[in-house]
């Protein structure tokens, strides 16, 4: 009974002994091993290992995956122009010297959290402070984010921690300043509809005098034409008139003693005061017996109205 007795308590001792001398690291850690408190090695390779038993070795695991730190709270930083701008950002991170780590921090992943959080503030204010409200919203938006990566990883490269990522995830106005910068906005848009409109105006005016030149020029030109082209067939009807004139002078005084009195009687209600034996009135008195027709022949007397 008593060597039976024994024997548990050899195989007790014998596993916890073996228990204390046996730890694994998994691909996700990184193991520091204190003998009697001070650090002896650093274990990055997975597996199976062994130690002394404790308390003359011990081991500490530290997680040496990425992690990430999210601001609970949005920041709130000023910008050169003294406008606040709320700021939330997060920040990827990871150990990469396990022995610096544990003296800053310990086994504490809160710890370093908390430090590398207050280090993120600082770097942004940094960054934010001597930027406009356009710069850091757009146009070196990136610019920002890596001199706040430069400078949090200067700071947390000592501590044992490599920054990997920063991100703004969001950014915009302090409730008490978003009307102002609203307001400004639609009045520079409002200035620049203006300006485009003065420009408009002045391009309408400038083709607008441009098309009005033109159309005088080639009215000019189309009278030019014109009166050259009149002139041409008043000389030409001359030239007939002449010409008709010449051969039966007495017709030609026939016709045009007609076309003045169609132009002189062409309404009903003119009134013509003057001697009936006038000349305007030669055809009108002449003889149907005794006068000539406009060629020299006999006629019959025209009927007067």
């Amino acid at each position: 009974m008593n060597k039976t007795i024994f024997g548990a308590v050899i195989f007790v001792i014998a596993a916890f002994l073996f228990s204390s001398s046996v730890y694994t690291v998994s691909e996700r850690n990184t193991a520091l091993v204190f003998k009697l408190g001070q650090w002896k090695r650093t274990v990055s390779e997975p597996g199976l290992h062994f130690k002394w038993p404790a308390p003359l070795e011990t081991v500490v695991k530290l997680d040496k995956r990425i992690q990430t730190i999210e601001s609970g709270d949005a920041e709130r930083i000023q910008t050169s122009e003294k406008k606040n701008l709320i700021i939330d950002s997060y920040v990827k991170w990871r150990i990469i010297d396990p022995l610096r780590y544990y003296i800053s921090f310990g086994d504490r992943l809160d710890a370093a959290q908390n430090r590398l959080g207050a280090q993120i503030r600082d770097a942004l204010n940094a960054s934010v402070n001597t930027r406009t409200v356009r710069d850091v919203i757009s146009q070196e938006r990136h610019v920002v984010m890596d001199e706040i990566v430069r400078n949090v990883e200067q700071r947390a490269k000592p501590l044992g921690i490599e920054v990997v990522d920063v991100r703004l995830k969001r950014i915009e106005f302090s409730p008490e300043v978003s009307e102002s910068v609203y307001a400004r906005m639609q009045a520079e848009r409002k200035e620049e509809a203006n300006s485009l409109r003065a420009n408009g105006a002045a391009d309408k005016e400038r083709i607008q005098a441009e098309a009005d030149r033109k159309v005088r020029i080639e009215l000019a030109e189309a009278d030019a034409k014109a009166e050259v082209l009149r002139g041409q067939g008043d000389a030409e009807a001359a030239d007939i008139y002449a010409v008709a004139y010449g051969k039966d002078p007495a017709f030609f005084s026939f016709y045009n003693s007609m076309e003045a009195y169609r132009s002189a009687f062409s309404s009903h209600n003119d009134l013509l005061v003057v001697d009936p034996k006038s000349e305007f009135f030669r055809y009108f008195n002449q003889s149907g017996m005794g006068g000539a027709t406009p060629s020299g022949g006999a006629h019959s007397p025209l009927p007067v109205q």
